[in-house]
């Protein structure tokens, strides 16, 4: 049988019994990693279960605030789902045209070197990030941007003049755009890779009738790529809900839910409020962290779990 006699359509799959010896060690490597993050992921979900417990059994009331748990975690997922989703909103958008540009419009040796710049925002310590944000673009926020927002859009919500704008740049708007910069890389990279798999033939066939650069991206790369970019916004989305460092360096945090994002008052999320609030807790204020961060993974598990989904239903999104 020669490659030109296999038929595409056949199932490949290798989890086929293996007869040679270098094959068995392979696959029982192969087997033991897989293996190994499962029992990796269960142990972790089970110490969250374990140590969160005594935060739902315990009627002693030692706890400081006397607030019950759903009292307490209920300001912390707003504001961490709000933080997420206010920065993937805005990184959404940019990383879709700059996996374009990389892929369909910039010259090869710029398109490399510029997907090489973008990767390398991955790299970057979120700490580095943080102290950025409110070293960098706080100031500069809160010297243009909120008052500008505070004088002419303060009919919206998110910018509502009932309160100051916070002065010092420590509110959720700048959490937001360093939260994007953060996800960038995630969801160009895997639009830029979707994009480039786009088949040659429905670009020609698009370009045969007439079509312009935009509409054979509009036609033919955004249809095909559709799954693709929602399974990298969802992967995005799930490295926004668990970031910690950066968030707590910029934000200045207060209990309660606030839709305003240009204050001082600002709702807290799950990973930062553990992050300030561990080292001086004892007893069951540890538990009752510990809880919360079981809630933060089950919402990243959610999260995470739908984006495979998503991937696994292949990431042409063109019906027809």
């Amino acid at each position: 049988m020669t490659i030109l006699d296999i038929d595409p359509d056949e199932d490949q799959r290798l989890d086929q019994p293996v007869g040679k010896a270098g094959d068995k060690v392979f696959y029982g490597l192969s087997f033991g990693a897989a293996g190994l993050i499962l029992v990796t992921l269960a142990a972790v979900a089970l110490f969250l279960f374990w140590q969160g417990l005594p935060t739902f059994t315990d009627d002693s009331g030692q706890l400081d605030d006397g607030d019950s748990f759903g009292e307490y975690v209920g300001p912390l997922i707003f504001g961490t789902i709000y933080a997420a989703s206010l920065a993937l909103l805005i990184a959404t958008p940019v990383a879709i045209a700059v996996a374009l540009f990389v892929s369909h419009y910039a010259p090869r040796r710029l398109a490399q070197s510029l997907g090489y710049f973008i990767d390398l925002l991955a790299a970057i310590p979120s700490v580095v990030y943080g102290i950025w944000g409110f070293s960098v673009l706080g100031p500069i926020f809160s010297k243009s941007v909120f008052p500008w927002l505070d004088d002419n859009l303060s009919f919206l919500p998110i910018f509502g003049s009932d309160v100051n704008y916070s002065t010092s740049g420590r509110a959720l708007f700048t959490v937001a755009i360093v939260l994007a910069v953060m996800i960038l890389p995630i969801i160009t990279a895997i639009s830029r890779e979707v994009f480039v798999q786009t088949p040659r033939l429905h670009e020609e066939a698009s370009l045969a009738l007439g079509a312009t650069r935009w509409e054979v991206i509009r036609q033919a790369v955004l249809p095909y790529g559709r799954s693709g970019v929602i399974s990298g916004a969802m992967l995005g989305l799930g490295r926004a809900l668990g970031e910690t460092m950066a968030i707590a360096i910029i934000l200045s945090p207060a209990d309660g839910y606030f839709w305003n994002i240009i204050t001082n008052s600002n709702s807290n999320t799950i990973a930062a409020n553990i992050a300030l609030q561990f080292p001086e807790s004892s007893g069951l204020e540890v538990n009752r962290l510990i809880a919360t961060g079981l809630v933060l993974f089950l919402l990243t598990f959610v999260v995470n779990l739908v984006a495979r989904r998503i991937a696994r239903a292949g990431f042409s999104g063109a019906d027809g």
